[in-house]
């Protein structure tokens, strides 16, 4: 039998005066000792190996615990989906508006993004939006790209993922982060060409970054624009750190 993955521990790291809480977690594929950030708890998570022991974790992180002092104060808050709040659609941003009275569902407007119906649902609505809306957009622009190459997409989902905005599979199943909707439309579109082109090439070969050539005039301004603001879609739709069920 499979045994249990051990639940996270919150351990207490002081720097200069200052208690900083990092989440331990253990992983029985960890190789080794690492850190990553966590937005939607807001805390950095201390991932070791099953047979690391937690003293030599917490050792690992006190070494690096000028770098978990600088990404915690970096980290920015959740932006729930409530009535007043501005959130990005294809990188313009929309304010939210409750419309109490209205029968409309969700609907875009220039500047704001309309929500009718219960403001117990609201934040439901929104999400459900986000993601009819993004394969809506997204859909077309895949099969696009796909037909240029002479290849055939024969499945999209999307998901809210963390670690990736997309991914494609041997058999031509592509998924995308319902997020990619908030970045503006040539990190969009870059992001579905990335992907469509492993569909000729599953590898990040010079025939692979050929092909994406192929189909954008221009990815390193997307891919630079990710890596500076990628992060930041991940705090909207979110509950307030420590609410989350």
């Amino acid at each position: 039998m499979a045994r249990a993955p051990a639940s996270p521990q919150t351990l207490t790291l002081t720097v200069n005066g200052q208690d900083l809480q990092v989440l331990l977690s253990e992983h029985a594929r960890a190789r080794r000792i690492s850190l990553r950030v966590d937005q939607i708890q807001g805390c950095v998570v201390l991932v070791k190996p099953r047979r690391t022991s937690k003293a030599t974790a917490l050792a690992f992180a006190q070494e690096k615990a000028s770098w978990i002092s600088d990404r915690l104060s970096e980290l920015l808050p959740p932006v729930p989906f409530s009535d007043g709040i501005a959130v990005p659609i294809l990188g313009s941003m929309h304010t939210i508006c409750w419309q109490p009275d209205a029968r409309r569902g969700v609907w875009r407007e220039p500047d704001t993004l309309n929500v009718s119906g219960s403001v117990d649902h609201m934040s439901c609505r929104v999400h459900d939006w986000f993601k009819q809306e993004a394969r809506k957009i997204i859909s077309p622009v895949a099969h696009a790209y796909a037909e240029k190459l002479d290849k055939a997409v024969t499945a999209l989902s999307f998901r809210d993922t963390r670690s990736r905005w997309g991914s494609c599979t041997i058999d031509g199943k592509l998924s995308f982060s319902w997020r990619l909707l908030m970045a503006p439309a040539s990190v969009l579109n870059y992001v579905v060409a990335h992907e469509v082109s492993h569909l000729c090439e599953l590898n990040h070969s010079a025939r692979f970054w050929n092909t994406v050539d192929s189909l954008v005039e221009d990815r390193h301004t997307p891919t630079a624009w990710l890596k500076e603001h990628g992060s930041q879609l991940h705090r909207y739709g979110l509950a307030p750190w420590g609410s989350q069920a």
